[in-house]
């Protein structure tokens, strides 16, 4: 993405307390290539995981499957941790139900539509799904 530069200097810089309430940095190492990656990405913290969602066609998540070990740049601290990748239709559609959680902002910007007690609609997440995957990163 040709944003990706500014975020990652915006994420590093004295200013990172903008962005890295929901915004990190995820490095790790090319599974095949051993190259260094640095990406950023948006999360969601439950107690000491990270969940991020991303679109199944962006290629970043890929050498992550099977699980990784990585360093994240988190609110101005580079922190060890574990990641691995939710692929398949169900864990996604649950993993996006808490990532949700009653959210109106995340369920907008995920395309989902919330009943009126909040509740994210089933069928409404299944289509959000359907071309995402969870990213679940594990504080060491």
């Amino acid at each position: 993405m040709w944003y990706n530069p500014i975020m990652v200097w915006l994420l590093l810089s004295p200013a990172h307390g903008l962005l890295s309430g929901n915004m990190m940095i995820i490095n790790y190492n090319g599974r095949v290539s051993g190259k260094p990656y640095r990406v950023p990405v948006g999360y969601l913290r439950a107690g000491e995981t990270l969940h991020t969602v991303s679109y199944k066609r962006r290629k970043w998540w890929r050498n992550l499957r099977g699980g990784a070990s990585v360093t994240l740049h988190l609110q101005g601290k580079n922190i060890d941790a574990s990641a691995d990748v939710i692929e398949d239709d169900q864990g996604v559609v649950e993993g996006l139900k808490a990532f949700i959680g009653g959210n109106h902002q995340a369920a907008r910007m995920l395309g989902v539509k919330l009943s009126e007690n909040g509740q994210a609609e089933l069928e409404s997440l299944k289509q959000a799904a359907a071309g995402r995957v969870i990213v679940r990163t594990f504080l060491k």
